[in-house]
Formats: C-alpha cells, sequence, structure tokens
C-alpha cells in the first residue's frame, strides 16, 4: 500500500485549483503521476470514501476531497461507517484497527 502517496495525492488536490481542474478534465494523468495501487486509483476515481478511509486516509485530508465531491458532513460521516462495514476494519494510518475492529474498551464492550 502507498499510504503516502495517496495521502499526498488528497493534499495537494485539496489546495492545488490546477490540480483540482486535472482531477476534473484528466483524471488517469493526474493518478498517474503518483504512485498509488490500483485500489487506491479506483477509491479515488469513484470518490470512495469508505474505501479511502478504510485504507487510512486521515479524516482531516478525507474530509476536504469528501467536500470537494460535493458530500455534506453528515453523509461524509455515515460514509465512512459504511466503508467499515463493506470494506472491514481501517488496515493502516493513525485510524488503524486492530482485533477485527472491535472495540478494546471495557465501557463498550457487551454486558
Amino acid at each position: 500500500m502507498s499510504l503516502y502517496h495517496l495521502q499526498k495525492f488528497l493534499y495537494v488536490l485539496n489546495r492545488d485549483a490546477a490540480a483540482q481542474s486535472k482531477f476534473h478534465d484528466d483524471i488517469e494523468g493526474i493518478l498517474g503521476e503518483y504512485d498509488l495501487t490500483t485500489e487506491e486509483s479506483a477509491a479515488l476515481r469513484d470518490g470512495d470514501i469508505g474505501l479511502l478511509y478504510v485504507l487510512g486516509v486521515n479524516g482531516q485530508i478525507l474530509m476536504h476531497f469528501a467536500a470537494f465531491l460535493g458530500i455534506e458532513w453528515f453523509d461524509y460521516l455515515d460514509l465512512m461507517r459504511a466503508g467499515i462495514e463493506k470494506h472491514g476494519p481501517v488496515r493502516a494510518g493513525v485510524y488503524t484497527m486492530t482485533g477485527g475492529g472491535a472495540s478494546s474498551i471495557e465501557e463498550e464492550a457487551p454486558r
């Protein structure tokens, strides 16, 4: 996985009007400028917020991409939750889930 390159792509896209134009006009060209996996490229092409979250994209970066795509805040949060349901626990980054995504906090454990 190339989480660094994926997040770098989104960081640039979130801040650079020329990158945003290229994303709309030549998505394959701009994706080709970064060392991304097939899964990462597909998630970007599809605007798959849930998969991008599961791949480990930082929420501060991801929320700007969601806004760029016209996704409202509460829908963005729902898409992240749905991503875990569809693709499994977060695989990398600061949100990595261990134990299959089960909570390790006693207060949240089933009673």
